[in-house]
């Protein structure tokens, strides 16, 4: 089974807050916001290269995003950011070694580093560790006030499909779902979930209002789509779908499936 829009589970590398610092008040010794003020030249030549790093990698620049990480980390060794984006161009290179290596030192260096912990997640569920990809998952939803947990579910009801667990997997994308209505990836998911649990009147609804929209709309969630139908003995709504996926997206594998009649595949 195909699963759609893998490319929105990276989480991208921020700038992370700075380190407080101390300063005197009626109470003692309080804490102050961080602010740029407080870091120091290397750690700001750091965090430059970092978003330097970051943005070469977006654009597909491999070996001169790892060339200003490199600089990046030179300058600070102990940014978990740099490690958590070494990771992600490692795993992107197919280097698991090297990966593997950058995720762990990430959170060495920030124990409680969601992102890390997300990404980390997300390799060990590519590489088939599933189990061990479920305890990052984990960890990130557990720390307090993670801002990603509608991405992590996602990823984690992905991961629990590839080992069949369909209860879960629903669980995780219908959370998803919850915290983020409007990802196209997690409804597609989540209604080919509902198709193998036999759920076809939900799975209908939540790939159809994908479909509703043009933006959002492929290949992929028309076949769903489709294939729903099928399933619901609407025969002639699977064809129309059918007929709406050549038109729109001739070239498509999808619709290679659609006229040998493989609709449940």
């Amino acid at each position: 089974m195909r699963m759609g829009w893998p490319g929105l589970l990276l989480v991208l590398v921020g700038v992370a807050g700075c380190a407080s610092t101390s300063g005197d008040g009626p109470g003692g010794d309080l804490r102050e916001r961080a602010t740029a003020s407080d870091q120091s030249d290397s750690e700001r030549r750091a965090r430059v290269r970092l978003e330097l790093a970051s943005a070469y990698f977006a654009q597909g620049q491999t070996d001169t995003a790892l060339d200003e990480l490199k600089l990046s980390i030179a300058a600070n060794p102990n940014l978990s950011d740099a490690y958590n984006l070494r990771g992600l161009i490692y795993a992107s290179l197919g280097d698991d070694a090297l990966a593997e290596d950058s995720f762990r030192r990430a959170l060495q260096i920030d124990p409680r580093d969601g992102s890390a912990m997300h990404n980390y997640g997300w390799y060990l569920c590519q590489r088939q560790k599933f189990s061990q990809a479920q305890v990052q998952f984990q960890a990130a939803l557990a720390l307090p006030q993670y801002r990603d947990a509608a991405r992590t579910h996602l990823a984690r009801g992905i991961c629990l499909t590839r080992v069949g667990d369909w209860a879960q997997a629903e669980a995780a994308l219908m959370r998803s779902y919850e915290l983020d209505p409007a990802n196209p990836g997690t409804a597609v998911n989540l209604s080919e979930v509902l198709l193998r649990r036999g759920e076809y009147t939900r799975a209908r609804f939540y790939v159809g209002r994908v479909n509703a929209q043009g933006a959002t709309t492929n290949a992929q969630s028309l076949w769903l789509a489709a294939r729903i139908e099928h399933r619901m003995g609407n025969t002639r709504g699977a064809q129309d779908l059918g007929e709406q996926m050549r038109s729109r997206f001739p070239k498509a594998p999808e619709v290679g499936l659609f006229d040998r009649g493989r609709f449940d595949e």
